[in-house]
């Protein structure tokens, strides 16, 4: 049962808390998420077993000036049978847990329609018109119903990442065939990159028969398969809502690396949901020189993020939220660049670990592509795609979670 019932309506937006070092990504998101959607509240998930309880404090505090509605559930984790995982990063191992959000029908506000975002994302404009439509629900509600929304995945790897698959390339990528911000791709079969989503952002209709299929599909694939998944929950998410999703507007999935790869559709004021992917700004600050990111290329956008944490700090002082403050003030860069481990592991160094496991994973390779990944219906995507919802580093000693009975308590 939730803890907080602020939320009014049918509609909400849902993320997952795992770890503290996500703590100031998600209070931000729904900091901006509140400016821009007042009325649409954010359900934070979070795992008590994980999570520190001044994390949980702080969320009750900015509760008290966001739209805030929490709701501690259970991890979801394969069990250890000894199978060597396909994970590029075990920061990923948390990300099973992202799947319990299919179980959120049986809150007691009855959502008719929840929209995840993952924590490493910032609202810059109101997403609720190009999220809560008629079109989308009628979609959402047609054939069986256990539909989903969601962005198309970007290909292009024009920074020609070693972990991605050769196909990755701008002619293979769906936003490189829209011509304005207004477009919306298409999902096409051929080639298979047209028909895969990024699972930072999906859109879905709650239901028990929805939570079964879900929960059905978990358990057809198996525990092989689920652990030889290079990206959960995105692979899977694909795997199960394979030919039984729809696209959404970009802006909805806004990732920051298409300010410079997607001229064609990208417009500042157009960005509803912009998604950090891979290092996250609040674990460094801008350099002098403006630049940000692994590569330098994030300044303008890892800027945008400070401006706003600035902006709640100011707020929240002016408000007397000392202890908040302070909680926070643990897991975002210093003002003199002081960088923790913690920070540095979604920071900079997330993309070492990517760059770590392809070269692993090209010194295992003992087996043809075709054969990687073998579902009972056919093959497992083996070539799905970084979808980063971010639970930072992994913390040893997690207690209860392994296996989906669990959801059926």
């Amino acid at each position: 049962m939730a803890e907080t019932t602020t939320g009014t309506g049918k509609n909400a937006y849902v993320t997952l808390l795992t770890r503290p070092s996500y703590l100031a990504g998600a209070l931000l998101l729904a900091y901006t998420l509140t400016k821009h959607a007042p009325t649409t509240p954010l359900i934070i998930t979070y795992t008590p077993e994980t999570l520190p309880q001044s994390s949980i404090d702080a969320f009750r505090s900015e509760a008290k000036h966001s739209n805030i509605i929490l709701h501690p559930v259970e991890h979801l984790r394969l069990p250890d049978d000894g199978t060597q995982h396909g994970m590029v990063a075990e920061r990923f191992i948390d990300t099973w847990t992202k799947l319990r959000v299919f179980d959120l029908w049986d809150m007691p506000q009855k959502w008719e329609r929840l929209c995840w975002l993952d924590a490493d994302m910032m609202i810059f404009n109101n997403p609720d018109p190009w999220v809560f439509s008629s079109a989308n629900d009628e979609y959402l509600q047609g054939g069986d119903g256990m539909r989903v929304m969601a962005v198309h995945t970007c290909v292009c790897n024009l920074d020609h990442d070693s972990w991605a698959p050769k196909e990755w390339n701008p002619a293979n990528c769906a936003m490189t065939k829209l011509n304005s911000s207004d477009d919306t791709a298409t999902v096409e079969p051929d080639p298979y990159t047209l028909s895969n989503f990024n699972s930072g952002t999906f859109l879905y209709r709650p239901s028990p028969q929805l939570a079964r299929f879900v929960r059905a599909k978990f358990a057809a694939l198996g525990n092989a398969n689920l652990r030889a998944m290079k990206f959960p929950d995105q692979d899977f998410l694909n795997e199960a809502f394979d030919t039984r999703w729809s696209p959404l507007s970009w802006r909805t999935n806004a990732l920051k690396t298409w300010r410079y790869w997607h001229a064609n559709i990208w417009a500042d004021s157009a960005v509803a949901v912009l998604h950090y992917i891979v290092d996250k700004p609040w674990a460094a600050r801008v350099n002098p020189d403006g630049t940000a990111g692994y590569l330098g290329k994030d300044g303008e956008t890892h800027t945008w993020w400070w401006h706003e944490y600035a902006r709640w700090e100011h707020e929240r002082k002016a408000q007397g939220e000392e202890e908040l403050l302070a909680t926070v003030g643990k897991h975002v860069a210093s003002a003199t660049g002081d960088v923790s481990e913690e920070m540095r592991a979604v920071g900079g160094g997330a993309q070492d670990y990517a760059n770590k496991w392809a070269v692993k994973s090209l010194e295992d390779a003992k087996v043809d592509d075709e054969d990687l990944g073998q579902a009972p219906h056919g093959p497992t995507p083996s070539k799905h795609f970084a979808g980063d919802s971010g639970h930072g580093p992994v913390v040893r000693g997690r207690g209860r979670g392994e296996g989906w009975s669990i959801m059926e308590n």
